[in-house]
């Protein structure tokens, strides 16, 4: 079986483009769609009912394009959505988890920092993952105030973003934790920045298993793109478009995604 409609992806800003990066090299040939919700980032800080309402105004647009998958690209918007929208519509849904599980295994010292938005930490789903996956781990919750906006404005390797990194991390790193969870796909462009402030700490970045995982269910539902098919990318973007493109090109992405972005 193969279907040629298009995977649905969304997240407040360029954060989701580590997750589509991944998706990309792993189904070349999927078209996919992109929405960049920036009139509304971010969204860590916002009360969770107004992430849910946004994530399902956003998934009933990419079901106007007809989506036959929807991968929720962002932590917050998937503790605050996913659940309900799962039950909405009749369509797979990819979500993202913060990395505990890989985390405890990786871990030597048995201290595991969390590094997420407020909203992701504050949610029932990292609740679920801490009381299924922390037994035995001593998990550090560590709310990265401030971050994704630097990596929404290109900031993500400059002074002011290793500084407020050492400032999040240094206490935790020095009572011992010995892994960081990246619990926010724009972390993903913060992770250079990390390894060069704290080389001895490992990273733990599910944007490429949550896009092995939707590449998975594609197999699993039927809905592989037919093997000649050449991937595209459509974009939407709620603010600003040009300059969320800048945004994609200083990230490096004319190079992942060659693609005219339309």
């Amino acid at each position: 079986m193969a279907d040629a409609r298009p995977i649905g992806m969304f997240d407040s800003g360029v954060g989701g483009l580590s997750v589509l990066a991944a998706l990309r090299r792993l189904a070349p040939n999927e078209r996919l769609v992109y929405f960049a919700d920036t009139a509304w980032f971010p969204y860590g800080p916002r009360p969770p009912a107004e992430v849910r309402k946004r994530a399902f105004a956003i998934v009933h647009r990419l079901l106007e394009s007809q989506a036959k998958m929807i991968v929720v690209a962002c932590n917050t918007a998937s503790t605050a959505a996913v659940a309900d929208l799962r039950q909405a519509f009749d369509v797979p849904f990819v979500a993202m988890v913060p990395g505990l599980k890989p985390a405890t295994l990786t871990s030597k010292s048995g201290m595991v920092a969390i590094l997420a938005t407020p909203g992701t930490l504050d949610g029932e789903m990292y609740a679920r993952v801490v009381q299924e996956f922390g037994a035995g781990t001593k998990v550090r919750n560590v709310a990265g105030a401030g971050l994704a906006e630097l990596v929404e404005s290109g900031e993500q390797d400059s002074a002011t973003a290793r500084a407020a990194l050492r400032e999040a991390l240094a206490p935790v790193v020095a009572a011992g934790a010995d892994t960081v969870v990246l619990g926010c796909t724009h972390y993903h462009f913060l992770a250079p920045a990390i390894r060069a402030e704290f080389p001895g700490v490992t990273l733990v970045d599910t944007s490429e298993p949550v896009a092995r995982r939707a590449v998975q269910l594609l197999e699993m539902h039927g809905l592989r793109a037919p093997a000649g098919q050449e991937g595209e990318l459509d974009l939407v973007v709620s603010g600003d478009r040009a300059a969320f493109e800048s945004k994609m090109q200083r990230l490096g992405f004319e190079r992942a995604l060659p693609e005219a972005v339309r």
